[in-house]
């Protein structure tokens, strides 16, 4: 988002907020530091209508260094607390030591909840053996019409202990479906039974079952209003067929991540 330009970035996220959209995800590496600079700016004077989420990078996930890092996102973000902070990607510090450091954060009040971004089951699994699966707020993954691989085991190992997954890159990062492709033509023909765009259906699939959560990121506000119509949207059975059938899951294999 800082290449977007500093004005039509703090429109962007200013109309989403306008518009209901009040989960606003960033991190440390973005920008490196200067994407939560343009949230905090952008959220100033509205605050207590945001749920703010940040990042700290696997190498700053030390206990001490977790515990820096935050400081650090809350004074570019112009706040004293986060809603929910989490893990960039597993790391080769101790996860533990970086959980201790969410839960000292948590006591402190300067995060809310914490939870974790790209971690497959197995990680899952020592995060749970740590902390207890209720502790864990999220686990934030690649998720998009073309990539499903979470729905083998993530999706249904978080679902079944209270975890939202949330799902990052919705529109395959500059790869949506084409409107000749076989896909893109499903994807139009149910938004034009809807009086809906083929991107907004896009997220009604992705967003089609309790506790998942999608975060598409826009710089502009014309596409901000596309993304929240989006909310508005109900899927029939019938049309969740159909996107089945045109962006089949595939295989299991390794978690993929951006």
């Amino acid at each position: 988002m800082e290449r977007d330009g500093r004005a039509a970035a703090v429109a962007a996220l200013r109309a989403g907020l306008d518009l209901g959209m009040t989960h606003i995800d960033t991190a440390e590496m973005y920008g490196s530091g200067r994407v939560e600079e343009l949230v905090g700016e952008a959220i100033a004077g509205r605050r207590e209508q945001v749920f703010l989420v940040s990042k700290v990078l696997p190498q700053n996930a030390s206990r001490a260094g977790v515990l820096r890092a935050c400081e650090a996102s809350l004074r570019r973000l112009r706040t004293d607390r986060l809603d929910c902070y989490l893990l960039h990607w597993p790391g080769r510090h101790p996860l533990a030591d970086t959980i201790a450091a969410f839960e000292q954060l948590r006591r402190e009040g300067k995060v809310r909840a914490w939870g974790v971004s790209n971690f497959g089951v197995e990680e899952m699994e020592r995060a749970a053996a740590i902390a207890g699966a209720e502790r864990i707020a999220c686990d934030q993954v690649l998720y998009h019409l073309e990539e499903r691989t979470i729905e083998h085991a993530v999706i249904p190992w978080c679902v079944a202990r209270g975890i939202a997954v949330v799902g990052y890159s919705p529109f395959g990062s500059g790869r949506f479906p084409g409107p000749r492709s076989r896909g893109g033509r499903v994807l139009a023909e149910i938004a034009a039974a809807h009086g809906a765009t083929a991107r907004q259906v896009a997220l009604a699939f992705l967003v089609r079952a309790p506790g998942l959560f999608t975060i598409p990121k826009a710089g502009r506000a014309a596409h901000v209003a596309e993304n929240a119509g989006a909310g508005d949207l109900a899927l029939s059975a019938e049309d969740v067929r159909r996107i089945d059938a045109a962006f089949p899951r595939g295989r299991w294999r390794a978690l993929p991540m951006l």
